[in-house]
């Protein structure tokens, strides 16, 4: 996966390419429907990271795991998440989610969090 960019990379290219997109991505997605009180912050990545394990490339579920970490999913949590979509996504695509999971634990160590 090291031909993957990196989310700064990613965010960079979005800002040269659709700068509206980033505006949207921070007024309308991060910050109205991602504050709705209808789900917690916690719930909203479950549900995100839901459909991204199931999504290739895993670039944004690489960054969503993060922000489910932040939110307060644990890692334990993620492992079941991957091992019950493994029934309905397959293994194969479970098998590139807990790649991913791994990488974003490895980091979050390295990194003292």
């Amino acid at each position: 996966m090291a031909d993957e960019p990196n989310p700064t990379a990613r965010a960079s290219a979005m800002q040269e390419v659709a700068p509206y997109l980033v505006e949207l991505s921070g007024k309308v997605l991060f910050g109205d429907v991602w504050q709705r009180p209808g789900l917690s912050p916690r719930d909203r990545s479950l549900a995100t990271c839901t459909v991204l394990i199931g999504r290739v490339p895993p670039d944004e579920l690489r960054f969503h795991l993060g922000l489910a970490l932040d939110n307060g999913v644990t890692r334990e949590e993620i492992g079941e998440l991957i091992t019950h979509l493994a029934f309905y996504y397959g293994w194969p695509v479970c098998n590139t989610a807990c790649q991913v999971a791994q990488e974003v634990f490895a980091a979050r160590d390295a990194d003292g969090g």
